[in-house]
């Protein structure tokens, strides 16, 4: 279940590629990411735009068994890559895949067979992730150039409800089997957008991992503005950075944002 249309998740992989890409402008691109720190800010920049179109020729080619990006996702700068060092040509690079991508999303539609790692198998997933994977990027790019990185917080909330999805998949417990230690008793966490009221409980204590939106009372509440609370759990931020409370077992919400990174 999605809270936005899948017009609106065309539009803001558009939107959220043209902040990144405003981001650069006078940017130092060969500085180290330091929320990923084995990236420089072109090589961010570079994986961005190669999943728009690792995105773009799946929904495009109508693939509905994995394919292997060709080349991988990897950030070496080859052959046909726009350079390291050239702000304007980056950006430029950026703006044409996203705008590919985009254009290929909405010629689908959000019901298309589509290869997925998700339950459902739809191009509209991959809408909705490339909005998400450009914006958390755009975060960690924010922090490089160091400038302020903000955000709508009803697209905040739908970044968290699919961050909190994702961890429910099945092929997450595949790729990261370490997910089932987070399962135990007393393991419930509350989430607390203090701007806009929207709250989310994670309950860990069952034999899955499980998550609604609402409030009730958990073992541990992560509560601040809307943005904070999503780059805390996707760890832009620091926990005590100042910019979020948290309240009750400590504990159960650092195991849980150690465990669970995405």
């Amino acid at each position: 279940m999605t809270t936005l249309t899948h017009d609106r998740y065309c539009s803001e992989v558009l939107a959220q590629t043209a902040l990144l890409r405003a981001t650069l402008r006078g940017a130092d691109l060969a500085a180290t990411v330091p929320t990923c720190p084995d990236w420089t800010l072109a090589q961010l920049v570079l994986h961005v735009g190669r999943a728009h179109r690792f995105a773009e020729t799946l929904v495009r080619t109508r693939t509905t068994e994995f394919e292997a990006p060709a080349g991988g996702l990897t950030v070496e700068f080859g052959p046909g890559d726009p350079s390291p060092d050239d702000e304007e040509g980056l950006g430029a690079w950026l703006t044409a895949g996203a705008e590919t991508l985009a254009e290929t999303l909405r010629e689908a539609g959000p019901d298309t067979p589509v290869w997925t790692y998700a339950v459902d198998q739809l191009s509209g997933f991959w809408a909705r992730r490339m909005t998400h994977e450009t914006l958390v990027h755009r975060a960690d790019a924010a922090a490089a150039a160091g400038v302020e990185f903000t955000v709508d917080p009803v697209l905040a909330a739908d970044c968290l409800d699919e961050w909190l999805a994702i961890s429910t998949y099945p092929a997450m417990l595949e790729y990261k089997p370490e997910l089932k230690r987070l399962l135990g008793p007393g393991r419930t966490l509350r989430l607390h957008a203090t701007d806009t009221a929207a709250e989310w409980f994670v309950d860990l204590t069952g034999d899955r991992f499980a998550w609604h939106r609402g409030h009730e009372e958990a073992a541990v509440t992560l509560s601040g503005p809307m943005t904070d609370v999503l780059t805390v759990v996707y760890r832009r931020q620091p926990l005590d950075g100042g910019r979020v409370e948290v309240l009750g077992d400590r504990a159960v919400l650092d195991f849980w944002l150690e465990t669970a990174s995405f």
